[in-house]
């Protein structure tokens, strides 16, 4: 007799009493860690992980939990790919361009200047290659990647000093998250510095900084940068749209019962919806507090970002030149990006062009 033929006839009991009990019931409990490389002070961003724990617990009645840690708790914040690729955690929350010293492949899961907008990389990674080809590129590190939220077009930054034109980034000390970026950068003079986010603050008061982009205003407030940096710039060219996102250790994930995969596909998919709109909502509020406490915000002039195209340009070159990877989804990538900029000519551009010309 199989097993639901016997729950027919022998009821709960009668299945309990045979030792075939329903497969929720006999499931063992699931135990992960996920290591954060943000720490608990931005709650938008490791806001999103606590949310995945809570929720990936409630679907699965406790029978599925997930702990969260910041950084520093288990590792240091720049150690969760190594402890993926060692099975010594089951997933983490990260930016994957923080790891572009491993492969500059890296920056494309989360953004790469003058890439995407943040509904552009959603619609790339799900409905276009660039989801399937991160994740086999993203195999020989042992995860995969699912989206945590993505943050929208950021800011430009914070600087001790005006930047006038492309000649004042010269020697300029800034942090920033690496990869394409620092090396376009590079070519225009500035020194990249890569350091964790609760670092930054110290480092612009004492001078070893000189300039340090983040996230946007909700976060940068929280970070205290506004009263040590006094110039915020915009827009932030080199993140169109940042995908923050979870790696899912591909081991661990495929020894999870296909009840607990889908419970923990449904929870990234709550997080992530939850971050970009905590970002949209908090963003023009702390804008606005932040210039009212005397923060001189201004725009990149053209020729500023001009320089930065031209540098970005020469960057792509080299690294196509050099690893077929890269220039595969490079050009998959822009292949997709020219599509949704021709559609945007006809959809969202003009729409908020008027929008912002316009009392409401």
């Amino acid at each position: 007799m199989d097993r639901r033929s016997l729950i027919k006839h022998a009821g709960i009991a009668g299945v309990l009493a045979a030792g075939v009990a329903p497969a929720v019931h006999a499931q063992a409990a699931v135990r992960w860690r996920l290591a954060s490389s943000f720490p608990k002070s931005l709650d938008t961003i490791f806001g999103s992980a606590e949310l995945l724990s809570k929720n990936v617990k409630a679907m699965s009645g406790g029978k599925f939990e997930i702990s969260v840690h910041p950084a520093g708790e288990l590792m240091p914040a720049f150690g969760v790919v190594d402890a993926l690729q060692s099975d010594t955690i089951d997933m983490a929350q990260s930016a994957a361009y923080y790891f572009t010293g491993k492969d500059p492949v890296f920056a494309f899961s989360c953004a790469v200047p003058f890439g995407l907008t943040a509904r552009q990389s959603t619609s790339w990674k799900k409905y276009g290659n660039g989801g399937k080809l991160l994740d086999a590129f993203f195999e020989k590190y042992n995860f995969h990647t699912a989206s945590a939220g993505n943050t929208g077009t950021q800011m430009g930054g914070w600087y001790r000093k005006e930047i006038k034109t492309a000649a004042d980034l010269k020697g300029l000390k800034m942090r920033m998250g690496g990869g394409v970026f620092g090396e376009a950068m590079a070519k225009l003079g500035v020194v990249s510095q890569n350091m964790p986010a609760g670092d930054v603050y110290q480092a612009l008061e004492k001078g070893t900084l000189d300039a340090a982009e983040f996230v946007g205003p909700y976060d940068d407030a929280k970070l205290g940068f506004n009263k040590v940096a006094p110039f915020y710039y915009y827009p932030g060219w080199w993140e169109g749209g940042a995908d923050l996102e979870f790696f899912v250790n591909n081991k661990k994930f495929a020894a999870l019962s296909e009840e607990n995969k889908a419970i923990l596909k449904a929870a990234m998919t709550a997080s992530a919806t939850d971050m970009t709109a905590k970002y949209d909502a908090y963003n023009p509020i702390a804008l606005k507090k932040l210039v009212a406490e005397k923060t001189k915000l201004t725009a990149f002039p053209k020729a500023v970002i001009d320089a930065g195209f031209k540098a970005c340009m020469e960057v792509y070159a080299e690294h196509t030149a050099k690893s077929p990877e890269f220039k595969k989804i490079y050009e998959d990538m822009r292949t997709f990006q020219r599509d949704q900029i021709l559609w945007n000519r006809f959809s969202e551009f003009p729409y908020n062009q008027y929008m912002n010309g316009v009392k409401i």
